[in-house]
C-alpha cells in the first residue's frame, strides 16, 4: 500500500507542477515560458551560477547534517550515503502532502544501510527539530532586515505567515518532547500492537514486539550517546542554517542576475524568508499553487507585478523543479546502488 501511495504521490506531482505553472501564466500579461529562459540565458552568469549553487548548498548541506549527527551516535557515514539519505527526505517530502514521506523514506534507506532503526529515527528528529528552530531563526532574522515587508502581503499571506510560524513552533516543541519522553511513545506503541493483537488486526505478536524492543534499545542508545555531544549538534544546527539561506537566497541572486543592483538582495532574502513559512504550512505537495501565489504576493510589493512572476516562475523552477529532479535521480541511483551492495553481501 506504501509503495502504492508513493507512486500515485510520484504521478500526481508533475500535474500539479504544470496546472502551477499555467495558473501562474495565465494571471500574467503574456509572459511566456520562451521569454523566462531566454530572460535566464540573458541574465548574469556570475549571479545565475551563485543561484545554481545554492541549490547544490541545499542539498549538500542537509547530508551534511545528517552525517554529523550520524558520526555523533557511533555511525560510519560515508558523505555519498548522507547525500542518498538527504536527498530521499527531499524528494518525498515534496510529492507528498505536508512533507510526510521525507523522513520514512530517508529511515528506510539508512535501516537498509545497516543503521540501527532507533539511531535512524532519532537522527532525523533531531534533525528536522534543527531545521525547525532554523526556519524560526531565519524568519525572525527576515523581520529585523525589513520590518515592513509583512505588512505588505495580502491579509490571506498574512495569515499563512502567522499560521506558519505557529505550526513551526509547534514541531519544535512536539520533536523535543519525542526526544524527552521516548520511552513513552515506545510504552504507547507496544500497548496499541497488543491491543491490534487482540483484535486480531495483527498476527506474530512477539516478534513484533521483540521489533519494538529493539528499537526501543537503539533508541536510549543514540539518545544517551547525542545528550553529550553538543559540538554535534551545534554543527548540526549551523548546517541547517546554512541550508535554509542557500534555498532562500535562490530569488535575491536570480532577482540581481536579472540586472537588480547588489542592495536589493537582502529585502528579496527577507521576503522570500516569510513566504517559505507561510506556503510550508499548506498540507499540499511542494505546495504547489498556494507557493506561487504567495510568493508573488510578496515579490510584487519590491518589483512589481510582471517582474514578481518572471522572478517566482525561475526561482520556484530552480530552488524547488530543478532540485526535486535533481533529488528524485540521487535517490533512484542511491537506491539501486543499495540494492546491489545488500545482494553482494
Amino acid at each position: 500500500m506504501y509503495d502504492k501511495k508513493k507512486l500515485f504521490w510520484a504521478l500526481l506531482f508533475p500535474i500539479l507542477a504544470a496546472l502551477s505553472v499555467w495558473a501562474v501564466l495565465r494571471s500574467s500579461d503574456g509572459i511566456t515560458i520562451p521569454e523566462i529562459v531566454q530572460s535566464l540565458k540573458d541574465a548574469s552568469p556570475l549571479w545565475t551560477l551563485a543561484a545554481f549553487l545554492c541549490v547544490a548548498g541545499y542539498i549538500l548541506f542537509e547530508g551534511a547534517a545528517l552525517g554529523v549527527l550520524l558520526r555523533s551516535s557511533g555511525i560510519r557515514s560515508r558523505f555519498r550515503d548522507d547525500t542518498f539519505y538527504c536527498a530521499s527526505d527531499i524528494y518525498f517530502s515534496a510529492i507528498t502532502p505536508s512533507s510526510s514521506g521525507g523522513q520514512p523514506a530517508a529511515a528506510y534507506f539508512m535501516i537498509r544501510n545497516g543503521i540501527p532503526a532507533g539511531v535512524a529515527t532519532v537522527t532525523l528528529i533531531i534533525n528536522v527539530v534543527m531545521y525547525t528552530f532554523a526556519t524560526v531563526v531565519v524568519g525572525i532574522v527576515a523581520i529585523f532586515i525589513n520590518r515592513e515587508l509583512f505588512m505588505g502581503f495580502s491579509t490571506v499571506s498574512k495569515v499563512l505567515i502567522v499560521l506558519g510560524f505557529i505550526m513551526y513552533a509547534g514541531f519544535a516543541v512536539f520533536f523535543y518532547l519525542c526526544l524527552r519522553k521516548g520511552r513513552k511513545i515506545f510504552d504507547a506503541l507496544e500497548k496499541l500492537v497488543g491491543f491490534m493483537h487482540r483484535k486480531k488486526l495483527i498476527k506474530n505478536l512477539e516478534s513484533k514486539i521483540t521489533k519494538i524492543d529493539k528499537a526501543r534499545r537503539d533508541y536510549e542508545e543514540c539518545v544517551s550517546i547525542m545528550s553529550g555531544k553538543a559540538a554535534g549538534l551545534i554543527k548540526a544546527f549551523i548546517f541547517n542554517i546554512l541550508q535554509r539561506v542557500s534555498q532562500l537566497m535562490v530569488p535575491a541572486f536570480l532577482w540581481t542576475a536579472l540586472g537588480a543592483t547588489a542592495g536589493s538582495i537582502p529585502n528579496i532574502f527577507a521576503s522570500q524568508c516569510l513566504i517559505t513559512i507561510g506556503y510550508n504550512c499548506v498540507p499540499i505537495p511542494g505546495a504547489m499553487g498556494v507557493a506561487d501565489y504567495i510568493t508573488i504576493d510578496g515579490f510584487t510589493n519590491l518589483i512589481g507585478y510582471d517582474d514578481a512572476i518572471r522572478l517566482e516562475l525561475l526561482s520556484r523552477g530552480i530552488s524547488f523543479y530543478l532540485c526535486v529532479i535533481i533529488c528524485g535521480l540521487i535517490t533512484i541511483i542511491g537506491a539501486l546502488a543499495l540494492k546491489h551492495r545488500n545482494k553482494v553481501r
